[in-house]
């Protein structure tokens, strides 16, 4: 069975809820407190020099990394969480994974601990990172039109990440207020009955 290192409601939950739309059995591996020195970082160190989640350890003991690429992994065995080869749905969806990745991710990198990159002036560094990440958010929801998922009637791992990603930073008022097409799609996602035990426990609803 496969690993999984990670910490309620951080980006690990995107990995979790894409396993449990697979249907891939996972343990999942609580390290909180990873990004300080302690027992939890150590362990974390010890599969992923850059301490980060998620960490994914596969059935045969390889780790991967990277939201992306586990969404990638999660594909090869679970295609119809992605639109079809060769259809122009496929490649916006490929778009849209590295966009998110590229893009929003980052804000979160820069802005959660802004005192390491501007000591002299973090909450300016965490208040710019969220402004850009509001208007990356608008750009997102201009190219959306959800009915009732980002590709129609097919339920994606794009879906995933819009339904975790809304409950961070500017958090869910927010988006209801600014973003209603990634609220519509977020909220379909949230009513999912097979996802309603790995969204508790990421504090997502």
């Amino acid at each position: 069975m496969m690993k999984l290192y990670g910490v309620p409601g951080w980006g690990s939950a995107i990995s979790e809820v894409m396993l449990t739309l697979a249907d891939i059995p996972y343990q999942f591996v609580n390290v909180d407190g990873f990004d300080a020195p302690g027992p939890q970082r150590s362990l974390l160190e010890t599969l992923n020099p850059l301490c980060q989640v998620p960490t994914l350890v596969l059935e045969h003991g390889e780790v991967m990394t990277e939201t992306a690429a586990i969404a990638l992994m999660v594909l090869d065995r679970c295609p119809d969480l992605a639109p079809p080869v060769g259809q122009p749905e496929r490649r916006q969806f490929q778009r849209l994974l590295i966009w998110l990745v590229a893009n929003v991710y980052p804000t979160f990198t820069y802005a959660d601990y802004p005192e390491r990159w501007v000591p002299d002036a973090p909450e300016q560094l965490r208040e710019n990172c969220l402004e850009y990440r509001k208007s990356l958010w608008l750009w997102l929801e201009e190219q959306l039109n959800p009915a009732p998922y980002t590709f129609g009637e097919q339920l994606t791992l794009i879906d995933v990440y819009l339904a975790v990603m809304r409950s961070w930073g500017p958090r869910h008022a927010w988006f209801a207020a600014n973003t209603p097409k990634i609220t519509a799609i977020a909220d379909t996602m949230c009513a999912l009955p097979e996802l309603h035990k790995v969204l508790k426990a990421n504090e997502i609803i």
